[in-house]
């Protein structure tokens, strides 16, 4: 009989998965503390980045894909 795979919440809060297959994760250093960060920088952290290649299959797992 085969079990069913179940999602990891924690990482499904944190990463997506685009229709290509991309993985897309939000950047660090955006939470606390902007006050002397400067706007190009915190603009900059805003773009949700593409998850390495070495992390793939891992991150993949814990989302049941």
């Amino acid at each position: 009989m085969k079990n069913k795979v179940k999602t990891n919440k924690s990482v499904a809060k944190r990463f997506r998965v685009t229709k290509n297959g991309k993985i897309l994760h939000a950047c660090a250093n955006r939470s606390h503390k902007n006050y002397h960060k400067s706007g190009s920088r915190k603009r900059r952290l805003d773009v949700e980045s593409q998850l390495q290649s070495g992390d793939k299959r891992r991150i993949r797992r814990a989302l049941g894909i």
